[in-house]
């Protein structure tokens, strides 16, 4: 039985954790500013990449880093301080599309994976990246059945990459879809000089806009929706499709995202392909997994372009759309391992037994569990409020200063 990759994106300690908890097999990541996302993840520094790496090895994860912004030539020594670093440190392969970010890392034996940013669409753009990179991406805009095409052609014509081994595809499987080819929009430079390219999109695509006829000054009412922001893609529904058009890796995109999102989006895709490839994937199962889904941030779903559907599905409001979010509530101050009980400085709102609450920390991720009795001053409470030092039984090792928040639900 053949394994599909799920590869998840990490901007900060608590999503790399949470990406572990969550069983994904490799994670992607970018540091410093040359990746496409430099303004809406934290990001981490080089320094980082020996505690990335030892961290990842140690749970046999693949580490891939982003470098796959457009690069001048101020920023070359950079970039090339960057791949040689990766290099260095053991990093799994460098994402990229710049020709200067390919060239080089080849250069120093680097493996490559081919990003969104290249547009691939077809055979013959794989075989001519195949001289460079072992793992492709192809464009967000084509139909599964294009992408079957194309791995039936690697297959058929044995197209391998510089390691020798067949040519792997790629595809986002979840989260955010650019309303540009490939990602490749200049709404954000031509407003701000902020190219989306550079990793530093202000999204105004996001954004209400009112539609008015320049001859006429009769404006346009679009249905109340947000005409240039898609949909967040969901292809779990349709997983197995997927699965039968050859491709091998699935990837979430979301490294702006929390830690649950992270934590909740590779679990149920992670949970679909083991489904998929033990041939006991449902339409119930499918329920269940959009449910959870949507608990998480989400601008609303839609297939993409994968099933051969018009664009068309728009957001219908700005930002999430989730079912539940969270609220601060306090940290973590001890923990008594002999006891498994949780000291908890309350610092805003209140928390009773019953709630849900997360608790995330760069070493521990994302924990989501019931409060169960709670203990102020060593005696049950049916509540605790803010400065309140409290107490709760929680059976996994938590550090001190792990943030703790309240699950709500969202009207």
């Amino acid at each position: 039985m053949r394994n599909i990759e799920i590869t998840a994106p990490v901007g900060s300690w608590e999503s790399l954790m949470a990406a572990i908890e969550a069983k994904a097999d490799s994670v992607y990541f970018g540091v410093g500013k040359l990746n496409m996302r430099a303004r809406s993840s934290v990001n981490f520094t080089l320094h980082d990449l020996v505690k990335i790496t030892r961290i990842c090895k140690k749970h046999r994860i693949r580490t891939y880093l982003t470098i796959n912004t457009v690069i001048f030539d101020k920023e070359v020594r950079e970039m090339k301080r960057m791949v040689a670093s990766a290099k260095k440190n053991g990093i799994t392969a460098i994402i990229a599309s710049d020709q200067a970010v390919i060239r080089y890392a080849r250069s120093l034996d680097m493996p490559v994976h081919m990003s969104t940013q290249t547009n691939i669409t077809n055979i013959e753009a794989v075989k001519y990246w195949s001289e460079m990179a072992d793992v492709m991406v192809t464009a967000r805009e084509l139909s599964l059945e294009q992408v079957a095409i194309i791995t039936r052609a690697i297959k058929r014509q044995k197209i391998t990459g510089p390691t020798g081994n067949p040519v792997r595809i790629e595809v986002f499987a979840h989260g955010a879809l650019c309303m540009a080819v490939s990602g490749k929009c200049y709404l954000s430079l031509d407003h701000y000089n902020a190219s989306a390219n550079r990793g530093s999109c202000y999204q105004l695509c996001r954004r209400p806009y009112h539609v008015t006829d320049t001859d006429n000054g009769i404006e346009l009412e679009i249905d109340n929706e947000y005409i240039m922001s898609p949909k967040d893609i969901c292809t779990i529904g349709f997983l197995d499709k997927i699965v039968n058009a050859g491709v091998s890796i699935l990837k979430i995109e979301g490294r702006g995202r929390s830690p649950e999102y992270v934590k909740t989006v590779v679990s149920c895709y992670r949970e679909a392909a083991d489904a998929v490839l033990a041939g006991n994937f449902t339409p119930e199962k499918c329920d269940q997994w959009i449910t959870r889904l949507k608990t998480v941030y989400n601008r609303g779903f839609w297939d993409g372009y994968y099933l051969g559907r018009k664009m068309g599905e728009w957001a219908t409001q700005h930002g999430s759309v989730a079912t539940q979010s969270k609220k601060y509530v306090g940290k973590i101050t001890n923990y008594f391992t002999k006891l498994k009980v949780a000291e908890i400085k309350m610092e805003s709102g209140q928390l009773k037994p019953g709630d849900r609450i997360y608790i995330q920390g760069p070493t521990t991720g994302s924990l989501e569990l019931t409060v169960p009795e709670i203990q102020v001053g060593l005696k049950p409470t049916g509540k605790t409020i803010k400065g309140e030092n409290c107490s709760i039984y929680i059976d996994t090792f938590l550090r001190r200063a792990d943030k703790v928040y309240k699950v709500v639900p969202n009207s």
